[in-house]
């Protein structure tokens, strides 16, 4: 009888509540296509480098996968007390027909198995096969060898999936009986009538509230974007609970003086059904201020982790094509210092050049087809901090965390235009009192901005040069998977002629060049060489550092797709859950409001009145927490920009596009679902 019943309403229930069940198949399907990206034959034709990066994202989305369960978890005991309350009269007619709480316990139970079960076994089978067409494009992210693809079912995560949401279920089935224990028969049969306390009813109240949220999210926005090198990780806790309380304090204002605003304007309040429209507003606002504050606050991270995530990605990439002119670029210290802890062999070593070292290696010239060698020079009076001139204690001040006594790396014209000319980048010419700074970290740039658009003077020895440009110049030696040249002083060679030995010392050795082939695997073959080198190798040499395009560019694409996927998961798991709330409050709304739509159609409210006002209403309603979410997203991504600032952000309108797309096909989805659902119940007889 009672499992009759169970299958009887969980029909029920499906058929009113699609989006509940749509929204746990969805959420099953996701947590196992990305848990189970390590499953894939295709992707054992990866190179070590490229074998590892898989197994940090994995590692990552292990990780991440905590966090999205719990998301999950919430989203299903918050939509499954929806669905409690929107049945209460129907458990009143239960126990008036003699049936226990315990029987009311058991149809629940029965249900949520019943539930627990579709959607696992539809989501699985839904993520099974979307895992196929991610792990092809996994694999050819990290170019791997795609033929040899098979068909796979990762058991690893099928268990673990099933095991997060049979938890998930288990809490469902507590927070139920919890729940029915506690039901009053008279409380069942007036649930109908019963609205939610008003949380607001002074208007003047309200605007002060809304006047005080203002300020605590203005003081909040100006911090996180304009004073952003101030935010320590205490600050930035502090102004995360602001932005939270503040978003509370919002929709709660909101709801005590929304109408009262609203109904000022007379020739709009009065148009058409626009009465009923502002006041089911303002009644669905003021019974919803909590979960509004949530559904705002998840799209917000996902906002800012689709844009942020997206625009990093594109970034390593540009800056991949850019900042990786040549096969391979090494540096070595020369001369070590006296007061050291260097080893008899490194003291040895120190005087060899880098091609001398690679010899060592078993990495002979002939390996390289064409390159250029340097030196590096260095003068205890010339640090950062002496660089930048009078600006030094201002600087100091603002930016405690940055190193004023690093010595700057200095280089002679003449040569660093040979390492420009194999980049293929600008070169440069310099009169015999002028210096240039090369720098294209954007933050250390702006700092050496200062002190050369005064004319800052430096000296060397016996030499004082002033600044060839009034900023600092795009510039670097070694590669990298981004911006992060700091500062390279070039000076005239006569000044390195004349001071070395004196002020200057040779501090290091640099070699850039191109290896003698032409293909990838050949390249490989040569690389191979120094990935060969013992680490004991490494104890004979102080400071000797190799870098190669091939290196760089795999452990940077797989920082990339690590980003992407990671980025991918939390946000569209966030997006997902904030507009299936706002869904499930909507519906719920339109069944408590399922009377008032049939008095404005016997007072002569037509079918498409009645649709329009629903419309807008629903609208405005998804409408609200999305503008309140992007007004935080402005001011968030400016933080954001500021500390990924590493990565040389460029323009970030794509990602904003991608984001407002991706916003527009679930949460639009969502909306419409909404919609068509609401007019279904309305229109229900």
């Amino acid at each position: 009888m009672l499992f009759k019943l169970s299958v009887k309403n969980m029909k029920k229930s499906m058929k009113d509540y699609a989006i509940y069940f749509l929204t746990l198949i969805l959420g099953v399907a996701i947590f196992y296509v990305f848990n189970a990206l390590d499953g894939q034959k295709a992707m054992l034709g990866l190179s070590q480098s490229g074998y590892q990066m898989v197994n940090l994202m994995v590692q990552m989305i292990s990780l991440v996968s905590g966090l999205v369960a719990f998301i999950l978890g919430f989203l299903i005991v918050y939509a499954n007390n929806f669905l409690i309350k929107r049945r209460k009269k129907e458990f009143g007619v239960y126990m008036m027909l003699g049936m226990g709480k315990g029987g009311i316990s058991g149809i629940l139970f029965g249900e949520t198995i019943l539930i627990g079960i579709l959607s696992l076994g539809v989501g699985l089978l839904l993520g099974v096969f979307a895992s196929q067409f991610m792990s092809i494009l996994v694999a050819k992210l990290f170019e791997a060898d795609v033929t040899a693809y098979t068909f796979t079912v990762s058991v690893a995560a099928v268990k673990k999936t099933i095991l997060n949401f049979c938890i998930m279920y288990v809490i469902v089935l507590v927070f139920n009986a919890f729940s029915i224990s506690r039901y009053k028969l008279i409380d069942l049969f007036q649930a109908s009538q019963k609205g939610e306390k008003q949380t607001m009813k002074n208007t003047g109240l309200a605007v002060v509230v809304f006047l005080l949220a203002a300020g605590i999210l203005g003081y909040a926005y100006y911090q996180v974007a304009y004073r952003s090198e101030t935010v320590t990780q205490e600050r930035a806790a502090l102004l995360i609970a602001m932005g939270c309380v503040g978003t509370f304090l919002v929709f709660w204002s909101l709801s005590g003086f929304l109408l009262k605003l609203l109904q000022r304007f007379k020739g709009v309040y009065h148009r058409n059904l626009n009465t009923f429209v502002l006041r089911q507003l303002s009644s669905n606002i003021n019974t919803a201020v909590f979960s509004m504050t949530v559904i705002c606050l998840l799209l917000f991270a996902t906002i800012c982790a689709f844009c942020s995530g997206m625009s990093m990605n594109n970034s390593l990439r540009t800056a991949l094509r850019e900042m990786t002119p040549v096969d391979i670029c090494v540096q070595k210290l020369m001369s070590l210092p006296a007061e050291g802890d260097f080893s008899e062999a490194q003291r040895q070593n120190g005087e060899k050049t880098v091609l001398e070292a690679l010899a060592d290696f078993g990495f002979a010239e002939e390996n390289l087809r064409e390159y250029v060698e340097i030196s590096i020079y260095r003068t205890k009076d010339l640090t950062f901090g002496t660089m930048l001139g009078a600006y030094e204690e201002q600087l100091r001040a603002q930016f405690p965390f940055v190193n004023m006594n690093t010595t700057e790396d200095i280089v002679g014209v003449s040569e660093y235009n040979k390492v420009a000319a194999l980049y293929g980048t600008k070169t440069y010419t310099l009169a015999e009192d002028e210096y240039l700074i090369l720098c294209d970290f954007s933050n250390m740039a702006n700092m050496r901005n200062l002190a050369l658009s005064g004319g800052e003077q430096i000296t060397i020895g016996a030499h004082t040069l002033k600044p060839r440009f009034a900023e600092c110049q795009e510039g670097y030696l070694a590669m990298s998977a981004s911006h992060i040249n700091a500062g390279i002083v070039i000076v005239p060679d006569a000044v390195i002629e004349a001071e070395l030995g004196g002020t200057l010392s040779l501090a290091e050795h640099f070699l850039a060049g191109n290896y003698a082939a032409e293909t990838k695997e050949e390249k490989q073959m040569i690389e191979n060489i120094l990935l060969d080198v013992p680490k004991e190798t490494e104890k004979e040499y102080a400071g000797f550092d190799a870098m190669t395009r091939i290196s760089i560019y795999e452990s940077a694409t797989g920082l990339a797709v690590i980003i992407t996927f990671v980025v991918l998961y939390l946000g569209i798991i966030f997006l997902i859950s904030g507009a299936a709330l706002l869904a499930l409050k909507a519906l719920s709304e339109s069944t408590d409001s399922k009377a008032r739509y049939e008095i404005l159609q016997k007072v002569g409210a037509d079918e498409k009145m009645i649709h329009r006002a629903l419309l807008l209403q629903l609208l405005i309603f998804f409408l609200l927490p999305l503008l309140v979410a992007m007004i935080h997203s402005i001011f968030g991504m400016r933080f954001i920009r500021f500390m990924l600032s590493i990565f040389n952000q460029g323009d970030m309108l794509a990602s904003v596009g991608v984001t407002a797309a991706i916003l527009l096909v679930i949460y639009g989805g969502y909306f419409l679902a909404t919609y068509y659902g609401s007019r279904r119940i309305i229109e229900e007889k």
